[in-house]
């Protein structure tokens, strides 16, 4: 099942990604665990200003859109 949701996951931000390349910034996934997804936004989106919103208000909310098993996205810098 976890597998599965990790899957649909990658899937989301692949479809996300192009939009992030284009404004120089770009999105990895690192892990789901215990409902929640962890990515690392890198490029200039790490050091955007709007980073919390493009996060919690665009990819996040996608996200649990798509994948109601997901409860929150969370960034962690490297």
């Amino acid at each position: 099942m976890e597998e599965n949701i990790e899957l649909k996951i990658r899937a989301l931000i692949d479809k996300i990604r192009p939009f992030l390349i284009n404004d120089g910034g770009n999105l990895e996934f690192i892990k789901y665990e215990d409902n929640i997804v962890y990515v690392q936004l890198l490029g200039a989106c790490a050091d955007c200003a709007m980073m919390d919103i493009t996060l919690k208000d665009g990819i996040e909310e996608l996200i649990i859109n798509e994948i109601p098993e997901v409860k929150e996205v969370r960034n962690i810098d490297k």
